[in-house]
């Protein structure tokens, strides 16, 4: 029988012969948590006058507070964002990644912002990999840049810009199983040193914001959301994977790609337990964030 220290070289070794390649992986370090977080709405902590300046600070405050939430600091961030779909899987690939301003009608100093985070070329191809050898095809992007679902957050949680960060696109069609599926593929990552995020909103309907029938209906989904996330994985894959049927689903998400980086993110929690982090307000909603591991 392999002792203890037998079994960890091992583990070590398979590890590294999957990041080899990369020069951002190069030893294995704590596993990493993963995250599915609420964006909040457009360039909302740099701009004034976008909501309750109390209920915006406890979210900003929050998102302030992430880069504690790993034991090690993360070697690189691959980021799940709502705001990117393509016909399948995507990873950007430039090494300096631009700004993606994909919101309307804020004032022109949103349109100023910087958030020069180096990308994650290595990482990309690394991801590229686990989804295909799951059975996923990929494409990669080496135009795209940060759009407002990962440069809004992350500004926040590291105003210094400097951690690799990689995003992800959601597949076209957003079906939940298959994201799902995505995220049991890329669950080595966390061996890894990737910090995986999820970024979106557990309630998205924008005729609801800020309205009398907003709250009841973000209130009955978020009872049910945080039920189902925080259950043992067998159950919260099933229940998310029918998500639609729950109380008032159709009504928090018309449309619903500001939930589907929260199946990646279950997806790569693997057995552990989910946990929330994150539970308030805002806009007239109740949102909440998740966290496994």
């Amino acid at each position: 029988m392999a002792t203890d220290e037998e079994t960890e070289l091992s583990r070590r070794e398979v590890i590294a012969a999957g990041v080899a390649s990369s020069p951002l992986l190069v030893r294995p370090p704590s596993r990493m948590p993963v995250v599915f977080l609420p964006h909040g709405g457009g360039p909302w902590p740099f701009v004034e006058g976008l909501g309750d300046p109390k209920e915006l600070g406890q979210l900003a405050t929050y998102l302030r507070g992430l880069h504690a939430v790993p034991k090690t600091p993360p070697r690189a961030v691959l980021m799940i964002s709502a705001h990117w779909e393509a016909p399948v899987a995507t990873v950007m690939t430039n090494p300096k990644p631009p700004m993606l301003f994909d919101y309307y009608g804020f004032p022109p100093e949103s349109y100023q912002l910087t958030w020069p985070a180096p990308g994650a070329p290595e990482l990309a191809k690394r991801v590229r990999g686990l989804l295909e050898a799951a059975g996923h095809p990929t494409a990669e992007d080496g135009e795209r840049g940060f759009d407002h679902g990962a440069f809004v957050p992350l500004k926040l949680t590291w105003p210094a810009a400097d951690v690799p960060t990689l995003q992800l696109s959601l597949k076209r069609g957003l079906d939940p199983a298959t994201h799902l599926a995505m995220g049991r593929a890329l669950a080595p990552l966390r061996d890894e040193g990737v910090f995986i995020i999820g970024s979106g909103m557990t309630f998205h309907n924008m005729r609801a914001f800020n309205t009398p029938q907003g709250r009841p209906i973000s209130e009955a989904f978020d009872g049910w959301l945080q039920k189902s996330a925080t259950a043992p994985q067998a159950e919260r894959d099933a229940q998310l994977t029918k998500w639609d049927a729950a109380p008032s689903a159709r009504l928090a998400h018309p449309r619903e790609e500001h939930l589907l980086p929260l199946m990646v993110i279950a997806g790569a929690a693997g057995v552990d337990r989910g946990t929330v982090a994150y539970s308030a307000r805002l806009l007239g909603v109740q949102l909440s964030a998740y966290h496994f591991g």
